[in-house]
């Protein structure tokens, strides 16, 4: 069976545990990841380039727009990896 496994993610942080996961546990060696809209950015801040010091990171902060976690499976598993990316907090997985 083949199928894409898609994810949507409010974090940064979510999007790249969601990689990782379904790269560890269920061996799939290729994801996907792109922003789901045109806007979309890691924070609300400058990233300090033109600072002397840098800022804080914003690990958890809510992005511009959803970043999408896809994943092209060949096997009889599909739930696995959708699991995968509920258990990182994916708002949406759906199968196409």
């Amino acid at each position: 069976m083949e199928a894409t496994i898609i994810g949507q993610f409010d974090t940064r942080r979510g999007a790249e545990l969601a990689v990782e996961h379904v790269v560890q546990e269920c061996g799939v060696p290729r994801v996907f990841v792109q922003p789901v809209g045109k806007t979309n950015s890691s924070g609300a801040r400058a990233a300090g380039t033109d600072r002397k010091a840098a800022p804080e990171p914003e690990t958890n902060q809510k992005l511009d727009g959803a970043i999408e976690v896809s994943v092209d499976f060949h096997g009889d598993g599909p739930k696995r990896i959708a699991d995968a990316l509920q258990g990182v907090g994916a708002k949406h997985v759906r199968t196409k």
